[in-house]
């Protein structure tokens, strides 16, 4: 049997084969992934909470329901971790926030309950920036996570723990949740794949909102097909959820080995490619020449570009302003800052942006008549460093902006995306490509993903501790 270093080197898809054929023990993975969280997890900073008694009793019952015969299927006592504004029944959900540091969900958000009927493991709970409201991480009660591959960077967020967990090696799988970037943008800044669904496929009941019109959940990986079967766990319609779409379904994993060589491809240079640093802009060119040999073709195209924020500013104040009257003191000064933004939003001003919001979306497939996918850097910019922005905190906004620019433009519209692995800069910070599809599209976004990602090498690089 490999070693306990060994496995957690693992991807979500080998593990699940040694559990299947009985080769590896669930409580084994678990263990394994325990001790390297409880090794690492001081320098890193991706756990708020860590489960390891129940995650330990999960993983014993799924091993005694392998060994007797009743295998679920890929994600059966496979470990994975929740970015911690996912309820737990029983255990807490912080959102990052002293606000919420005792807060213990009665119920399971709906994500929750689908991987627990699929057998998975959870271990606990990752850090984020404070209610999911930044896409540096910076901002965290539980202070920031920190980069596996440069201690000294940020991890990009706001899903920021759970990326830092699985690049780091310390779970097989995480959840997210993107509102502007925030599962693709800590993806390419950690070196993994962060696939966000189409607007409604994966429920969000149960999940601290930051606006409910543009947030979105889905899995973070080390490999395209680890994606894929995440997100035929969590996705599905819930009626519960006022935001949830009814769909058709479809095999994310089966569809992976279509052949991609009849996809067209639109490239959105203009907005996407500007200012693009130039590491960045080389790894991205060299990923197009691969996409081009697997594909019909490359084309310039172009998409409109909505910057405006009236709707998540208004949304998000909708949300906390039961809690500012008595209890402002709690948040974190540039989260508070954030939030009273949405004070002066009007209702006929949040009223006409959000029918805007409705005709964009419903308009986002004509963007596909003559192509099947787009293609963008996810960012233009690559994770900087942490003491960079703590210095300037009055720059943050606009630095996290920077980093989320090419990544909004997809939660304004609800299409699907995925960030793949791509390069790396001369300093061994992990740079991330961006495929989009039409809504619904899912299973071909991965497909291009996954060809891309069989094609390269960037995926192998291993971030050792």
């Amino acid at each position: 049997m490999p070693s306990a270093s060994e496995l957690c080197t693992l991807t979500l898809t080998e593990a699940a084969a040694l559990v299947a054929d009985k080769a590896v023990s669930p409580v084994d993975l678990t263990q394994a992934c325990l001790e390297r969280t409880e090794r690492l997890n001081p320098a890193l900073n991706a756990f708020i909470t860590v489960t390891r008694d129940s995650a330990l009793e999960q993983a014993r019952l799924a091993e005694r329901e392998i060994a007797n015969g009743r295998y679920r299927g890929p994600l059966h006592g496979i470990p994975v971790a929740l970015k911690d504004l996912i309820d737990t029944a029983g255990a807490r959900t912080t959102a990052a926030s002293a606000l919420f540091q005792e807060r213990v969900p009665a119920e399971d958000a709906a994500v929750v309950r689908r991987l627990k009927v699929e057998g998975a493991v959870l271990l606990g709970k990752t850090n984020l920036h404070e209610f999911a409201y930044g896409g540096s991480g910076v901002v965290s009660y539980y202070g920031a996570a920190r980069n596996p591959w440069a201690r000294a960077h940020i991890t990009g967020g706001s899903s920021s723990g759970s990326a830092a967990a699985v690049a780091a090696g310390m779970c097989f799988a995480a959840l997210g949740s993107d509102t502007a970037g925030s599962i693709r943008l800590p993806a390419a800044c950690c070196g993994i794949v962060g696939m966000k669904p189409t607007y409604g496929l994966v429920s969000a009941r149960g999940v601290v909102p930051l606006s409910w019109s543009y947030d979105h959940v889905g899995p973070m990986t080390r490999r395209v097909r680890d994606a894929a079967l995440v997100l035929q766990a969590i996705a599905g319609y819930d009626a519960g959820d006022s935001t949830s779409r009814e769909l058709p379904a479809s095999d994310y994993g089966e569809g992976l080995e279509q052949d991609t060589h009849r996809l067209r491809l639109g490239i959105v240079r203009q907005f996407f490619f500007d200012d693009l640093d130039p590491e960045v802009a080389a790894a991205i060119n060299n990923a197009l020449q691969v996409l081009e040999t697997l594909t019909s073709g490359l084309s310039d195209a172009s998409m409109p570009i909505d910057t405006d924020r009236t709707v998540q500013a208004a949304e998000a104040y909708a949300y906390h302003a039961q809690f500012l009257a008595e209890r402002a003191g709690l948040y974190q000064p540039e989260t508070l800052r954030r939030i009273q933004r949405g004070e002066s939003v009007a209702a006929r001003e949040y009223i006409l942006k959000r029918i805007e919001l409705d005709h964009l979306r419903r308009a986002a497939a004509d963007l596909f008549a003559d192509y099947d996918l787009l293609i963008t850097p996810t960012s233009p910019v690559t994770a900087p460093a942490l003491a960079e922005l703590q210095a300037n905190p009055d720059d943050l906004r606009r630095r996290e902006l920077i980093l989320l620019r090419n990544t909004r433009p997809f939660n304004v519209l609800g299409l699907p995306a995925v960030s793949v692995p791509c390069g790396f800069t001369r300093g061994g910070l992990p740079i991330g490509l961006q495929i989009a599809g039409a809504p619904g599209d899912d299973a071909r976004v991965l497909q291009l993903a996954h060809a891309y990602e069989r094609a390269t090498e960037w995926h192998k690089r291993i971030c050792n501790w």
